[in-house]
């Protein structure tokens, strides 16, 4: 199970939530994001990052130049992709973001150059960290690998994850206690009834 915190932007939150168990961590470099950080703040947050936790930038209608030289220049493990793609990256890892409405078709959701979707519930122009959810019963029986984002937090995961039977999961704004800073402690129970949730579903399979 990849349990993501999204909307890290700054050193501390990286290493506390790292330090929890989450699996990967998310930068965001969309400009009228809260949680916006430069190339040099996403740096200086990535250098205290493990290895074995993904590093993944988020981007929002980037050309694929952009997108492929900060993944080169900050050692992104994965980019995650909100908005119009043109053109794909190439020689990267991508998760493709889409907006789930009522009825999403998403047992059709089917790319060759993604290697998970992330399905969120955000209203029309908000990409991300909107704190609104989607009926996760969507996500179930979908032929690729599906990543749970929107309205996630401490309370709810274990069940979303029932429910879904997601690859991953993914919370940002219910997390903090202001924009772009996390909650340690609500953080920490996030990751940990994700995980435990996720070794429930495997042994009931």
């Amino acid at each position: 199970m990849i349990v993501k915190i999204c909307g890290i932007t700054n050193a501390q939150d990286a290493a506390a939530a790292a330090e929890a168990g989450a699996t990967a961590l998310g930068v965001n470099f969309y400009p009228e994001s809260p949680r916006f950080v430069t190339p040099e703040q996403a740096y200086h947050i990535l250098s205290v990052v493990p290895e074995e936790v993904w590093k993944v930038g988020v981007f929002v209608n980037e050309p694929r130049e952009r997108v492929e030289t900060l993944a080169r220049e900050l050692g992104l493990d994965v980019v995650q992709l909100h908005g119009e793609v043109p053109e794909w990256p190439t020689g990267l890892r991508v998760w493709r973001a889409v907006r789930v409405e009522p009825g999403f078709p998403t047992a059709d959701l089917s790319d060759p150059h993604v290697e998970a979707f992330l399905l969120d519930a955000a209203p029309a122009g908000v990409w991300g960290g909107s704190g609104a959810s989607f009926d996760w019963r969507l996500a179930r029986g979908a032929r690729s690998r599906i990543i749970i984002a929107g309205g996630l937090d401490e309370t709810n995961v274990a069940e979303a994850i029932r429910q879904a039977r997601p690859w991953g999961v993914d919370a940002c704004s219910r997390l903090e206690r202001a924009p772009g800073r996390k909650d340690h402690i609500r953080m920490r129970r996030f990751i940990q009834e994700a995980l435990a949730a996720a070794r429930e579903g495997e042994q009931t399979c």
